[in-house]
């Protein structure tokens, strides 16, 4: 008999709890890839300066065996730290991007203890009532033009603490939130067209134009931005009609506490002081002035930090908090994203232990092996498997192209492929891991803003991932073809 006082248990929410944090889940891959040091061959090509990528790329046909320099104990437990500051790596360091999230944490700390945001939700959803769900494809197609034409990644993390509450406010979840951003954006940058990290920074170092492939790549961006709109707003209406089918129903009470300060639900009529007018207005004008400064001014997180942190002394003095009042919400707010900045480093940690463990170009020399001499269906496709696989080591999409096009963009020669179809290739497999790379501080940052466990995304997101794996192989191998 049936113990009517227990509501019966969901395996789905159990396995949840059980799962591992973000935390666990890196500093493990940490440990795994220091293991790898031990098995896999040291070996180095050697490098010299090309000076349209503006960094020091690989020379095919150097690549050489080296002594091995296996990581132990106390190399895992530096890696982390190295993460954020290791100056010699071809991947991006780590620290400005912790700091830029302490500051936004700051901003918003300040810019919420005005209630604008809370009330302005409120007055918005009142306002687009019975037309929520064309906020989603609006809002990705924003993200998507972002991504594809400045590779937008980290700067996302400044909108989950807005998008997300008016997400939850529409009736929908966090995870609707955090996929209008993350799907979005990252679609952009797997159909990237003028993105200056990803498809330039890789065409310079395959010795092609980046115009070459262009339509073949516009072809992509656009079906697929078209795919993953279409998954997330079947999603979203899904919730909306029965929230047990989120994906974190059980976390769906806790989500609207922390996201809107409201414990009841209770509807209550929002009207908009004056002041918190002029705190939305500088609200929209700091993140303008982000997109723009990013954009078309070469800004990169020491600006964008410095941005917040001065947008957040005006807010504080506009909204008459004090000294006291206005650094206690700031440090208060950069305490709730701490986290966050720490999985940056772990994160950047894996790649730490790859570099000084001399493995990374033994995996790319096996990749070359292992493309010479197939045919042009096959060199393309296990082309584009060989960077899903690099993509989880190395998330950076400028350090994976100065990494591998160098040595693996020739091939295409003898298969009889264009070059820029392996372009095409490493930018999709790249954006579209990404999607899911627990070494990409960018999905863990996202994740840990929204609440959001990484298990519970990837319930959400595999079919998607399936879907768009397939269309890519189809769009890859007709290009292929002709």
């Amino acid at each position: 008999m049936t113990d009517q006082s227990t509501p019966p248990t969901d395996p789905a929410q159990e396995l949840s709890s059980r799962f591992p944090s973000a935390y666990t889940i890196l500093f493990l891959l940490i440990v795994l890839v220091a293991a790898l040091t031990w098995i896999v061959p040291a070996g180095q090509y050697d490098r010299a300066m090309n000076e349209e990528v503006g960094r020091e790329v690989a020379v095919a046909g150097t690549y050489q065996q080296v002594d091995s320099n296996p990581q132990g104990f106390v190399d895992v437990m530096l890696a982390p730290i190295a993460g954020f500051y290791d100056p010699d790596s071809y991947a991006a360091n780590a620290i400005d991007v912790a700091l830029f999230i302490l500051f936004l944490g700051g901003f918003l700390g300040v810019v919420n203890a005005t209630g604008a945001i809370d009330t302005g939700i409120k007055t918005a959803m009142s306002a687009m009532k019975g037309h929520e769900i064309w906020m989603i494809p609006i809002m990705m197609c924003l993200f998507a033009l972002g991504g594809t034409t400045y590779g937008m990644a980290e700067e996302t993390l400044a909108f989950y603490a807005i998008l997300i509450p008016v997400m939850i406010a529409a009736g929908y979840d966090a995870v609707t939130g955090v996929a209008i951003i993350l799907v979005g954006a990252g679609i952009g940058v797997l159909g990237s067209t003028i993105n200056p990290f990803a498809t330039v920074i890789a065409s310079n170092a395959a010795s092609i134009p980046f115009t070459e492939g262009m339509i073949l790549r516009l072809v992509i961006l656009l079906g697929g931005l078209a795919i993953c709109a279409a998954y997330v707003m079947r999603y979203a209406h899904r919730v909306k009609a029965d929230p047990a089918r989120s994906v974190v129903a059980k976390q769906a009470e806790a989500h609207r506490k922390f996201f809107l300060k409201d414990a009841t639900g209770e509807k209550t009529e929002a009207v908009l002081s004056g002041t918190q007018k002029i705190v939305l207005v500088i609200f929209a004008v700091t993140f303008a002035v982000m997109i723009w400064g990013v954009s078309s001014q070469g800004w990169w997180m020491a600006r964008m930090g410095a941005l917040f942190f001065g947008a957040a002394i005006v807010i504080g003095v506009v909204a008459r908090q004090g000294e006291k009042q206005l650094t206690g919400n700031f440090v208060d707010g950069a305490r709730d994203l701490l986290g966050v900045a720490l999985v940056v480093g772990l994160a950047r940690g894996i790649v730490v232990i790859m570099e000084q463990g001399l493995i990374a170009d033994t995996i790319l020399h096996g990749a070359e092996q292992s493309l010479a001499g197939l045919g042009d269906l096959a060199f393309i496709n296990l082309m584009f498997w060989i960077e899903i696989g690099m993509s989880f080591f190395v998330p950076s999409s400028s350090g994976l192209a100065v990494l591998s096009m160098p040595i693996l963009a020739p091939l295409a020669d003898f298969a009889g492929v264009g070059r820029d179809l392996v372009v095409t290739a490493y930018q999709s497999a790249n954006g579209l891991v990404n999607l899911i790379n627990p070494t990409f501080a960018v999905v863990i940052g996202g994740l840990a803003i929204g609440r959001v466990s990484y298990d519970r995304w990837i319930v959400f997101i595999w079919p998607l991932m399936l879907i768009l794996l397939v269309f890519i192989s189809v769009v890859l191998s007709v290009g292929a073809l002709f």
